[in-house]
């Protein structure tokens, strides 16, 4: 297929980017190194690859970090399809359902509700960011567009720290 090789160069070039933000964005927050999740925290079904990924801190007055990602699937049919496969994942590892952010959105909390996840195809998060319903790293939405514009099964995620 003639348009796969500049895809694949531009998932190339977001990955590269994505990399040399992350490096950069690692200072962030440094003095919350050891609270809040990390990248190696989110678990992702089979079959994936991470597209980009950002850890957000607010020092406000509630603390917290998060690492927002973009994920694309291979062999998924959809975004959508890539979506429910990472939420029966979950359920296998004990995590359990819970309410996204907003209605079209999923969660899961961990066992124990250390940790919450939250995930969407990539057509519904761009949906929640553009409406206003939900906030994401600049990165992060850039990515999810190009990934759906490349006609790629793709989905947001968000880890933060959970209830407990």
């Amino acid at each position: 297929m003639a348009g796969a090789a500049p895809a694949r160069r531009r998932r190339a070039r977001w990955s590269l980017l994505a990399t040399a933000v992350a490096a950069l964005a690692a200072g962030c927050g440094s003095s919350h190194s050891g609270r809040g999740p990390t990248l190696s925290g989110v678990p992702l079904v089979g079959a994936t690859r991470i597209v980009a990924h950002v850890r957000r801190c607010d020092s406000g007055a509630n603390p917290y970090c998060a690492v927002q990602l973009v994920v694309g699937g291979d062999g998924y049919a959809s975004s959508g399809a890539l979506a429910i496969a990472e939420s029966r994942h979950l359920s296998k590892l004990g995590w359990g359902s819970s309410q996204g952010d907003f209605g079209q959105e999923g969660a899961a909390d961990s066992p124990g509700h250390g940790l919450r996840l939250t995930y969407a195809p990539a057509n519904l998060d761009l949906e929640g960011i553009d409406l206003g319903w939900i906030t994401r790293a600049p990165l992060i939405a850039h990515v999810l567009s190009s990934e759906m514009f490349d006609r790629a099964a793709a989905m947001s995620l968000m880890l933060e720290t959970g209830s407990s």
